[in-house]
């Protein structure tokens, strides 16, 4: 399914990006990621339940990668877009995609880095406090 938001970026649901691609919109983006392990990104890519893209023509500009069971939860795993195109409503409606494609009955729920943590809220999240994590090792 593919999207457009009046203003030349395109939507689009189960769109095929490569690792290469992936690597360069979380560069772009300044979220921390694996950018030069690209297997890693191409495993994180396969295994997603739900991939949503934006792009500028051919040029990716941002992402949002979910892990889901469609019917409970989701695991907003990735909300990345690229510094030339932030502020221009592209992640919010990511997210709104993202909601949309899982339906009301799902939880959304996302780990923020320390400099989004303002941002969240903004686009419809409430912060919770109830939370544990077990971080990876590498």
């Amino acid at each position: 399914m593919n999207f457009s938001d009046g203003k030349g970026i395109d939507f689009k649901v189960g769109a095929a990006v490569t690792a290469e691609q992936l690597s360069d919109v979380f560069k772009k983006s300044g979220i921390t990621r694996p950018v030069d392990d690209l297997p890693r990104l191409e495993r994180m890519i396969e295994h997603a339940d739900l991939l949503i893209t934006a792009w500028d023509e051919q040029a990716l500009v941002g992402v949002a990668r979910a892990v889901t069971d469609f019917s409970y939860c989701c695991y907003l795993s990735d909300l990345a877009v690229n510094r030339d195109y932030q502020k221009r409503g592209i992640g919010k409606e990511l997210v709104k995609l993202v909601q949309k494609q899982i339906g009301d009955e799902v939880m959304l729920l996302l780990l923020s880095a320390p400099a989004a943590m303002e941002y969240y809220p903004r686009i419809g999240f409430d912060k919770v406090e109830n939370g544990f994590i077990i971080s990876r090792k590498k």
